[in-house]
């Protein structure tokens, strides 16, 4: 028996995955931590607080499939994108590591925006800066820790860390420098000319490889630590939006992914390199075939059903909010939410703005306003595929992922809202999948991305296809919201 093992590094958990080569998944196991915010704006999260999470997770899967832990021959990576870790000569974290959800650098962001114009950065980076991006995040130490600048040998990505833990090697993928907005994505490799610009230190940044090619082996202290064996090869990994898209099947293009965790992207797969001109969108580099995943990000989906359900609506369970949210007709009476609560990014690029409820009225309860936030998370991601068709970025059906694609409700609304049938994976945590698809890929051990998913993933049968007398009721509340997104995104800025 061939195993492949995948760890997931996301921003609310770590997840790991005992991927069978011939047979499918043997088991999934995952631990949570939280999101630390040491003031307001700030969003962090210790590297040894990820490691001590994935050794918990290993532990769990070892308990109930030592066998299987016992055949890994590949291990895979993907994980939270965007966030900066630094580390010291000796691999220590010299800080907590500074997320994607940050918002503290509008300071630097404003600075590179004005030493770079939009063309220049569209050309370069194919997106504009923003506030939780390693770069200006790093310019943010420089300006306020420099002490910790000065203690830096070396920054990379989360999972960066993790793969670091495992191999001793530092380094990271083009999926997910592309990220930091410190890359030249046309080239695959840092852009020089920027960092120099901006008068930061070249040694710091790895090398940067392509996430299939393999970092290094697992060291002895590693197989210490965590039982699995000396000199299994460990690949480079990538960011999860890439592993989700793998892990989904989407490698072709005509296939667009919603996806809907703690943040909500709608990405698509491209094999040229190719970037929204009004730096509305995001695209990176994906983690096969040297293509490009073309996306637009929604910072708060399923948080703000988190939100909604634990701090407004004091709710038991996401089961009886979505009980609730089936009791609404469409359109909630005319009650909007905005779910811009850590600002926005597609198509605001804002971290000013904030999130509202727009039109309350007596005849509105708890319902009203859980489906309002459900519809509304929908809302900013139709924004995303507005955006598309205007790039002539082909969209067929939706792909629905993530924890949204765990509701009924949720998959309806996506269906009527997109006005395209949407369907879900057969098999859920796309991006762990992803994890261990990449490892296969690079061991050898499948002889190609095509080859990997025609063997793992598929598409369940039923299909959510739109309504459209719902269709139509959205369609006016779509409007609705965007003449109110553009009100308060030009009161916020």
């Amino acid at each position: 028996m061939r195993t492949i093992l995948g760890i997931d590094l996301g921003t609310s958990s770590v997840k790991g995955m005992l991927l069978d080569a011939e047979r499918g998944i043997i088991a999934c196991a995952a631990t949570e931590y939280a999101v630390e915010i040491p003031a307001a704006g700030y969003a962090e999260q210790n590297p040894e607080m990820w490691w001590n999470a994935v050794l918990r997770t290993l532990g769990k899967l070892k308990e109930k499939n030592p066998l299987a832990m016992g055949s890994i021959t590949a291990v895979g990576l993907s994980g939270q994108m965007h966030g900066l870790v630094m580390v010291d000569d000796k691999g220590k974290a010299v800080r907590p590591a500074i997320i994607w959800l940050d918002q503290r650098s509008w300071v630097q962001t404003k600075q590179i925006a004005d030493c770079m114009s939009e063309k220049e950065m569209g050309e370069i980076f194919h997106n504009r800066v923003f506030t939780g991006y390693a770069f200006p995040s790093l310019l943010w130490v420089r300006d306020n820790e420099p002490d910790n600048y000065d203690k830096t040998a070396s920054i990379m990505l989360p999972k960066d860390y993790i793969r670091m833990k495992l191999t001793g090697e530092i380094g990271t993928d083009a999926s997910d420098a592309s990220s930091s907005c410190l890359m030249d994505e046309r080239r695959r490799e840092w852009a020089w000319d920027i960092i120099d610009r901006f008068h930061l230190r070249r040694e710091i940044f790895p090398d940067i490889h392509e996430a299939w090619e393999i970092s290094g082996q697992i060291t002895a202290d590693c197989a210490g630590e965590t039982g699995l064996r000396r000199d299994i090869p460990v690949v480079y990994g990538c960011g999860d939006q890439p592993a989700q898209g793998l892990g989904n099947g989407q490698i072709k293009e005509g296939d667009v992914i919603c996806n809907i965790g703690t943040g909500g992207q709608i990405s698509a797969y491209s094999a040229a390199d190719r970037y929204d001109p009004k730096l509305r969108l995001q695209t990176f580099c994906h983690a096969v075939n040297r293509g490009y995943t073309v996306f637009g990000a929604t910072l708060c989906a399923g948080m703000s059903m988190k939100w909604a359900k634990n701090q407004i609506l004091q709710l038991d369970s996401y089961e009886q909010a979505n009980e609730m949210a089936g009791e609404i007709a469409p359109g909630c009476t005319g009650l909007l939410y905005l779910p811009y609560l850590c600002g926005e990014r597609t198509p605001l690029m804002n971290s000013n703005v904030s999130g509202a409820f727009w039109g309350l009225k007596l005849c509105h309860d708890r319902r009203h306003m859980v489906r309002a936030v459900m519809e509304g998370v929908i809302y900013s991601l139709k924004d995303s595929l507005q955006i598309f068709a205007e790039n002539q970025i082909p969209a067929s059906k939706v792909i629905a992922s993530g924890g949204g694609a765990n509701s009924p409700v949720w998959l309806k609304m996506q269906a009527d809202i997109f006005e395209l049938p949407v369907v879900t994976s057969v098999l859920s945590e796309q991006a762990c999948l992803g994890a261990c698809l990449v490892a296969g890929i690079g061991t050898g051990i499948f002889a190609s991305a095509e080859d990997a998913c025609g063997r793992f993933t598929g598409i369940e049968e039923r299909i959510y296809e739109p309504d459209w007398k719902n269709a139509c009721q959205y369609r006016e509340m779509y409007a609705k919201y965007r003449e109110v997104s553009d009100m308060i995104s030009a009161n916020n800025n």
